[in-house]
């Protein structure tokens, strides 16, 4: 990328604030009135979890009374946090490999905002064009005659034939698959669309 996007970019300031001891069913009027999927846990300035719709989901699969639940019992914990310079790219891997959506933007004076696995995938849009190879302007390979006969297939920098039996240009950047929706740590050029690995198999 010509310039990478970094937390600041593309954080969300307005969030909901809730606290420990607030009910479950009141945090969850709560975010359906600022349609959010998520509330920030904080003790004064300092966040301390967060509640997600995932969460509450388990919480009714479990057969608990959102009445009698509180926030503390239910929260996810520690929140995982980043600085608002910190590169997109960065925070996308860390949601990847933690398995969650929401990172805790701080800076010196406190909580500054959220970035959201949704902010990342509309993120993703935005330099996907940058993303793009520039198309040659050399002619069209035969990928079944390449694959069939190798010595047919032009070669790389590094003297290997430059296709791929399975299909598909290889990404380094780390994004979104555009079938499954899935953070990848590489991206493949199938049929027009950035796919992930699995994605591009099928």
């Amino acid at each position: 990328m010509e310039s990478e996007l970094s937390v600041r970019d593309v954080l969300t300031t307005d969030y909901v604030g809730v606290s420990e001891s607030d009910s479950v069913r009141g945090v969850v009027r709560l975010m359906r009135e600022e349609r959010t999927s998520c509330a920030l846990v904080v003790r004064g300035a300092e966040p301390v979890g967060i509640v997600t719709e995932w969460d509450v989901l388990g919480l009714v699969a479990d057969g608990h009374d959102p009445d009698d639940t509180t926030v503390g019992d239910v929260m996810t914990t520690p929140v995982i946090t980043a600085g608002p310079d910190r590169s997109l790219t960065d925070v996308a891997t860390t949601m990847a490999r933690q398995n969650i959506r929401n990172v805790v933007v701080e800076d010196e004076t406190g909580v500054v905002g959220l970035v959201t696995q949704r902010d990342v995938i509309a993120a993703a849009g935005s330099f996907q064009a940058t993303m793009t190879p520039a198309r040659s302007s050399e002619p069209p390979i035969d990928r079944d005659r390449a694959v069939a006969d190798p010595a047919a297939a032009p070669l790389n920098d590094e003297g290997e034939t430059g296709v791929r039996p399975n299909g598909g240009d290889e990404y380094t950047t780390q994004g979104v698959c555009e079938a499954c929706g899935s953070l990848a740590d590489a991206l493949w050029d199938a049929n027009g669309q950035l796919v992930c690995s699995d994605c591009r198999t099928v």
